[in-house]
């Protein structure tokens, strides 16, 4: 059944995610001023490039940060001037605290420019120091995201992690010292690397739930692109997909009852935040190059190249390059796919974003009760236990779908590069969709 739905999941997220030719940054459309968005930022910097990851990221230099972030800034200033206003933001990457201090001037300026509400950060455990702690606290940061992955020396180091980042003793050390900081500490963990063990999962699990008591836990399937994957392969092995259900299962049947689901893949202890952004706000602006948003039934996407995105804002442009029109069912899949992501979907609310919403999905919604994946509660459909393990496949397939996106805008950098500037006249772009997607 998993191999089944994985082949439907894998067609779909991979038609959404077909961007379509290269457009100009002007496309980003005009606000509704009436309301606050969700703001995304991205900071693609690290100092260690994971053999697993496939976000946008690039090695870290001082000099081509400082002017990334020059430019952030400015974007963001761009983006207020624009109409835009935001109450929650969410910087991801890379290594958002690679240079905490230019971290932190951002969340300021953004905190100057509009009514900020919540802040979060990821980051990297040899970044759980007290100054910059503190310096992001100060900030206005309220949760951080801790990229752990493993608590198993053997697994962090096929993940290049163990050197830079410090042993698992180490890793919890630092753990326990970050707590009280912020309102929300949560530790990013990854199931199913091809080495990992239940006997290791179950580790993992019972030493931040039971022994540290973490606040928040977020439990991700290995899901990385193509390219990724072949490289993995030469230091982590062969991933296993047959399997992941079954450990899947374990995190479940092993996390205390004291924990409960915000997500599929998110669990809070008493009481904390949701992981996803895109879970809570079905619209985003994502600024920074490598960024994506979802506005008015668009899907956009900034360039992937640092010095086209810093030439954008140079000249007064968004760093927005591909844009990708959703379809009305389209859009109601994404809107039903989200919601219940978070565990349930409330009829009113959906009926009220979308009229004729439970009309126009009736041959979803009845397949997914009929599979036992929901269940009806009157006014909201909620995710069965079965419906969770169903959601972390389609998430896993549209992550790596999105994945795959991002090896495609990698691989237009230099044309990016060699292409007149904005303010320049544009030539016709070829449409750079790899053979057998149109």
């Amino acid at each position: 059944m998993d191999r089944l739905l994985t082949a439907g999941f894998r067609h779909n997220s991979r038609r959404l995610t077909r961007f379509a030719r290269p457009q100009p940054s002007e496309s980003l459309p005009a606000p509704d001023t009436s309301r606050k968005y969700m703001l995304y930022l991205h900071i693609p910097f690290c100092t260690v490039l994971c053999p697993f990851c496939s976000f946008h990221r690039v090695c870290f230099e001082e000099q081509k940060t400082l002017r990334y972030f020059k430019s952030l800034r400015q974007e963001i200033r761009m983006a207020h001037e624009a109409g835009y206003r935001f109450s929650d933001v969410y910087a991801g990457g890379g290594t958002p605290t690679v240079m905490p201090g230019e971290l932190a001037r951002t969340l300021e300026l953004l905190h100057r420019l509009s009514p900020i509400e919540s802040v979060s950060i990821e980051t990297n455990p040899d970044d759980l120091k007290p100054e910059v702690m503190s310096q992001m606290r100060d900030a206005g940061v309220t949760r951080v995201s801790v990229g752990i992955q493993s608590l198993q020396d053997d697994l962090l180091k096929q993940m290049d992690r163990y050197e830079k980042y410090g042993s698992a003793a180490e890793v919890m050390k630092r753990l326990e010292n970050a707590r009280g900081y912020f309102e929300t500490l949560n530790a990013d963990m990854i199931f199913n690397l091809p080495y990992q063990d239940e006997a290791s999962l179950r580790h993992d699990i019972d030493r931040l739930t039971r022994e540290l008591q973490i606040g928040q836990v977020t439990f991700y399937p290995l899901m990385s692109a193509e390219s990724t994957m072949r490289k993995m392969l030469k230091t982590m092995g062969q991933v296993d997909f047959d399997r992941e259900g079954r450990m899947y299962r374990l995190i479940l049947d092993s996390l205390p009852d004291s924990y409960t689901p915000s997500s599929a893949w998110c669990f809070n202890r008493n009481h904390g935040t949701v992981d996803e952004y895109i879970i809570e706000n079905e619209e985003y602006l994502g600024l920074g190059s490598g960024a994506m948003s979802y506005l008015d039934g668009i899907l956009y996407s900034s360039t992937f190249s640092l010095n086209h995105y810093n030439r954008q804002i140079q000249a007064g442009q968004f760093g927005i390059s591909r844009r990708q029109p959703l379809t009305t069912r389209d859009r109601l899949r994404y809107f039903m796919l989200m919601n219940l992501f978070g565990l349930s979907l409330d009829k009113k609310t959906a009926e009220a974003r979308y009229p004729g919403f439970f009309l126009k999905l009736a041959p979803e919604i009845l397949g997914l009760k009929l599979m036992g994946a929901v269940r009806d509660e009157g006014d909201k459909l909620v995710l069965t236990q079965y419906g969770m393990r169903v959601w972390i496949l389609i998430m896993r397939e549209f992550f790596m779908a999105v994945s795959d996106f991002r090896d495609l805008m990698r691989h237009t950098i230099r044309e990016e590069l060699d292409a007149p500037g904005p303010l320049e006249t544009r030539l016709p772009t070829p449409d750079l969709r790899p053979p057998g997607t149109h």
